[in-house]
C-alpha cells in the first residue's frame, strides 16, 4: 500500500505561519523533510526564523497577523500554497476568568481570533485554486478545561468554530481545514509558563496525573499530526479536530 505522507509532487510550497515557535518550527522541519517547499511567517524573532529558513532551505516573511493589509500582501508574495498551517498565538499566562481584565481579553482576541480570520481572509483563494488544506494548532482545552487556561481555551474555541465553517463551506473548492489540539507538552508554550511562575513543581505533577499516559508530550508530536491532516492520507477528512494530549481529554 503507498503511503502518501510525502509531499514532494505538490504544486507550490506549505504556508507555516508561527514559524518559531516550539510546534511551529517542529512542523516546518517535518514538511521540509518529507519534500514540501516553505514559507515561514515570524511575528519578532528575526534571528530564529532566518536561521530555520536558511536550515530548510525556506523563505520566510516577517507578519503581524493583526495588520489585515501587511498579512495579505505576505500572501500575494508568496504564490502558490497546497497547505497553510497555523501555528502562531501570543503567550497565555495561566489565570483565573475571574481574574482576567477586559483588556487583556481584548488584546488575545485581537491577537489570535482577529490574527486568524485575517490569515484565512488571505489564503483561502490560494486554497480553492490549489485544492489545498488548512490546519490550525488550538488545543486539548477546549474539549476539558483545565483551570486556569481560559484565556487560551476562548480564543483557540472560537478558532475551531472558524475551522468547522471553513470545511463546511470551502468544500465544494476541495478545500479542507482541520485542527489539531496539544495538550501539555515539554516545550513550545509550556515552557514560557514554567519560566514565568505560571507552572510550578506541584501544578506540573497535578497535569501529569490528568494525563493516561501520565507523560508530556513534544512538538514532534503535534508535527505529527499536523503533517497527516495536511497529507494525502488525509484526503477524506475535514472539519475535524485531533487532541495530541495524552488522553487528556478522554
Amino acid at each position: 500500500m503507498e503511503v502518501l505522507l510525502d509531499f514532494s509532487a505538490r504544486t507550490g510550497a506549505a504556508l507555516v505561519v508561527g514559524a518559531t515557535g516550539g510546534i511551529g518550527s517542529a512542523v516546518a522541519r517535518r514538511l521540509a523533510a518529507a519534500g514540501s517547499a516553505l514559507n515561514l511567517t515570524y511575528r519578532g524573532d528575526r534571528a530564529g526564523a532566518e536561521a530555520l529558513a536558511s536550515d530548510l532551505s525556506a523563505r520566510a516573511w516577517q507578519v503581524d497577523l493583526t495588520d489585515a493589509d501587511a498579512t495579505a500582501r505576505a500572501v500575494e508574495e508568496m504564490g502558490e500554497l497546497h497547505t497553510v498551517v497555523y501555528a502562531a498565538g501570543p503567550h497565555v499566562p495561566m489565570v483565573h476568568l475571574s481574574r482576567v481584565t477586559p483588556e487583556q481579553f481584548r488584546t488575545q482576541v485581537t491577537a489570535d481570533v482577529l490574527g486568524f480570520f485575517h490569515l484565512v481572509a488571505a489564503v483561502l483563494p490560494v486554497l480553492r485554486s490549489s485544492r489545498g488544506g488548512l490546519v490550525a494548532v488550538t488545543t486539548a482545552a477546549t474539549r476539558r478545561h483545565p483551570v486556569r487556561d481560559g484565556l487560551s481555551a476562548a480564543p483557540k474555541g472560537a478558532i475551531e468554530a472558524l475551522v468547522r465553517g471553513i470545511a463546511a463551506e470551502e468544500g465544494r473548492f476541495g478545500v479542507r481545514a482541520n485542527c489539531v489540539g496539544p495538550g501539555m507538552t515539554t516545550d513550545g508554550m509550556a515552557v514560557r509558563l514554567i519560566a514565568s511562575g505560571d507552572l510550578d513543581d506541584r501544578a506540573l505533577d497535578a497535569a501529569r496525573g490528568n494525563i493516561p499516559l501520565r507523560r508530556f508530550g513534544t512538538a514532534d508530536d503535534v508535527a505529527a499530526a499536523v503533517c497527516f491532516l495536511a497529507s494525502d492520507e488525509a484526503a477524506y477528512i475535514t472539519g475535524q479536530k485531533l487532541d495530541v494530549d495524552g488522553g487528556y481529554g478522554v
